[in-house]
């Protein structure tokens, strides 16, 4: 089993000194801790339930260039980009940016998008959930058609590309697309006909597993190989502080076919939190 650190709160003590500081920090431990997967939010307002606008937030994928530079090995992505937040032949260009500055380290995690406040807020229009579905599916395709170095010239419902020029290429050939989210009638069928891996919400691993069954179905449906699609799983419990828990969890995940787990650092030392996993939790969790 691997993990992911999910950076999601910066509004530690003295943050307005420390930001940079702690955030540097924290990646380089995961990074040369042996933690696979380094992601940051995908927000221009910090979520409510973690203090709203009034908390600091950094734009996702200038903080993605940065800690690009700063790490070597960890896989850095969003969890996840918002379909709304920039227009798709952009998005697809700023991720291959990030995978050829990083040495081919990008990942593409995309959703739907849900935060209207900061949409309103900010001036970005916010287009009905139906919308924005149909969005992210044309985001979805050309996403894949710029990796693959197509020029075709695309035209979608809502998308239009003439050109959709993408130099330099990402370093692998191709850059890894996870897409978020458990909806079972359109998130999950969007990963079974689009996606490399999955990012679910925790739960119960009966409820884990009933989504896991949906996207099999779906890959049934669409001819894709179940098997071959990354699972990943946001969990609640604290790999420090419930360490026992959390490991229970990943355990039974990891029998359901669950690659990686990914928790974000709790209480007010990043730093210290994620050497405490990367040298105490992290080797009991690569044997589960």
């Amino acid at each position: 089993m691997q993990l992911g650190v999910h950076y999601a709160n910066f509004s530690h003590p003295d943050w307005q000194q420390r930001l940079t500081e702690r955030l540097t920090e924290t990646a380089q431990v995961a990074d040369q801790g042996g933690i696979t997967q380094l992601t940051v939010m995908d927000h221009w307002f910090q979520m409510e339930q973690l203090g709203g606008p009034e908390e600091p937030m950094l734009e996702g994928y200038t903080t993605l260039g940065y800690l690009a530079a700063v790490t070597e090995r960890l896989r850095l992505g969003l969890l996840v980009t918002g379909v709304t937040y920039r227009h798709p032949g952009l998005l697809a260009k700023t991720v291959t940016t990030l995978d050829v500055l990083s040495g081919g380290r990008a990942m593409l995690g995309i959703g739907a998008a849900w935060y209207d406040r900061e949409h309103a807020g900010l001036g970005v229009p916010f287009p009905p959930l139906k919308e924005r579905y149909e969005w992210l599916e044309e985001t979805l395709q050309v996403a894949r058609q710029m990796f693959a170095g197509d020029r075709t010239p695309y035209a979608g419902t809502h998308v239009r590309l003439e050109e959709p020029v993408n130099v330099p290429p990402p370093v692998r050939g191709r850059i890894p697309i996870l897409i978020g989210g458990s909806g079972e009638k359109k998130t999950l069928r969007l990963v079974a006909q689009y996606a490399d891996a999955c990012n679910l919400f925790g739960g119960p691993p009966e409820v884990v597993q009933h989504k896991l069954e949906v996207l099999r179905g779906h890959c049934d449906a669409v001819g894709t190989d179940y098997d071959a699609i990354e699972k990943t799983v946001i969990v609640s419990a604290d790999p420090v502080g419930q360490t026992d828990e959390f490991l229970a969890t990943a355990e039974a995940y990891a029998a359901l076919g669950v690659d990686m787990v990914v928790a974000g650092p709790a209480g007010d030392d990043p730093v210290a939190w994620t050497t405490e996993v990367a040298e105490r939790v992290l080797p009991r969790l690569t044997s589960v």
